[in-house]
């Protein structure tokens, strides 16, 4: 089993930057590759980024690319993604996900940008 928290969320004028972690438990991640997703109400859950084990690839979504930097910790447990030039389209729950075999998310961090 796999434990994923996130946390950094919050509120942000359009602009803003926030940095969001992940801090993973259960089981060693040093092989798996790790994503952040978004979800807004009445939408499917969307990719936003992905970095792979060794934090030597990452990709992003073509909405977030030059805005939103993905990356891991010394520890490979734990994963970043810093946000910048936040837009209100932004705004969302903000997921973090390992898939070993399943897919585990954690609970979401709610990311909100007033315009």
């Amino acid at each position: 089993q796999v434990q994923l928290v996130e946390s950094g969320g919050g509120l942000v004028q359009a602009g803003g930057s926030l940095r969001l972690s992940c801090a993973a438990s259960g089981r060693t991640l040093n092989n798996y590759a790790m994503a952040w997703f978004r979800q807004t109400p009445g939408k499917e859950r969307e990719f936003v980024a992905r970095i792979i084990w060794d934090g030597g690839r990452r990709s992003y979504a073509d909405s977030v690319k030059g805005r939103f930097t993905i990356s891991r910790g010394s520890i490979k447990n734990t994963v970043y993604l810093q946000m910048n030039n936040l837009k209100p389209e932004d705004t969302a729950v903000y997921y973090c996900n390992v898939n070993i075999t399943t897919n585990y998310w954690g609970q979401g961090t709610q990311v909100t940008v007033s315009s």
